[in-house]
């Protein structure tokens, strides 16, 4: 176990510093197709979360840009307003939206989700993008450990709360997840909330976002008429990295993504046709990836989804599945 925890981490750490780097998406941007991106989305409507700094503002304003009518769900009215000012000023589309919630409180997000889907108009493109890297054991009010509330927690809650508007858009739909490569390190794990050993934040933000990748398979097998893809946007200059990885980011600086450089496979996931898209797989760099690196043993892990999923809508207050 040691010996292959080890490998996972040396391999990670390789793979990386040669792709997950601004040199990395360089080489990579070589074979994008600039048609590409010159879909427009005029009168499709796009959720997405995180949305007032980062690749959440970065989707926001490039999905913006290509015409989109883009409700951005931020924790904070003050920032919210700022990022939502910005984007209508730089793209010319006053379709953008503020919603605010806080996705450390499951009880919030399903008030936003009741509040939003009572709008009753079709929803096309969510994007799972907000996320945190809490390095220290965090509570909150509902009892949850902070990083898997806003990692997992939320991200699952809204995404099964707005379904039906996910579903009226259908076949055009789509749930796109930010996860991160950091999974690369873990397999998947029954202990959600850390409750044995020593808390490890990071340990946990890469055990989260292998939840994430693994609920997207399981999403795309559950839903038929939804794409549902997951993606690793490189490691990005973000606000989010520079506070949780400052050593991280102070090492890396000057070769890191910057936030549109990150946000560029989002964007990309949201306009191609989704005949081109494989259900469930995860991107980077506007192409598919693997899950799961070689000699890693983290594969046989996926199985335990439909466990951990049920554990998660205890969790959450949600119904158990039939």
């Amino acid at each position: 176990m040691f010996i292959q925890k080890a490998w996972r981490t040396a391999s990670f750490g390789l793979y990386g510093f040669t792709q997950f780097t601004k040199s990395g998406f360089l080489e990579h941007a070589k074979k994008f197709r600039e048609e590409d991106m010159q879909i427009r989305l005029d009168g499709k409507n796009c959720l997405v979360t995180g949305a007032n700094s980062g690749i959440g503002f970065a989707t926001a304003e490039g999905l913006a840009s290509h015409g989109a009518t883009v409700y951005m769900l931020c924790r904070s009215k003050e920032r919210g307003e700022a990022a939502l000012n910005q984007i209508r000023s730089k793209t010319g589309n006053e379709n953008v939206h503020l919603e605010i919630c806080d996705l450390s409180s499951i009880n919030e997000v399903k008030s936003f989700a009741t509040k939003f889907t009572s709008m009753d108009k079709p929803l096309h493109v969510l994007v799972n993008n907000a996320g945190l890297l809490e390095h220290k054991r965090e509570t909150t009010a509902e009892g949850l450990e902070l990083n898997f509330a806003v990692n997992v927690a939320a991200t699952y809650t809204l995404t099964e709360l707005v379904m039906p508007l996910l579903e009226k858009a259908a076949p055009d739909a789509r749930v796109i997840t930010v996860a991160s490569g950091g999974m690369y390190t873990e397999p998947l794990n029954k202990d959600l909330q850390f409750s044995e050993g020593n808390f490890d934040g990071t340990l946990q933000y890469a055990r989260n976002k292998r939840i994430q990748v693994a609920l997207t398979e399981w999403w795309a097998e559950k839903y038929k008429g939804v794409g549902f893809y997951s993606m690793h946007p490189g490691w990005a200059d973000t606000p989010g990295v520079a506070k949780s990885l400052p050593g991280f980011s102070e090492k890396l600086s000057g070769n890191l993504r910057s936030n549109d450089e990150g946000a560029d496979t989002v964007v990309w996931l949201a306009l191609q046709p989704k005949e081109k898209l494989s259900p469930g797989a995860f991107y980077f760099d506007r192409a598919e990836a693997p899950k799961h690196l070689k000699f890693a043993g983290t594969m046989s892990s996926h199985s335990q989804i439909n466990s951990i999923v049920d554990s998660i809508r205890s969790i959450c207050g949600l119904p158990a599945l039939g």
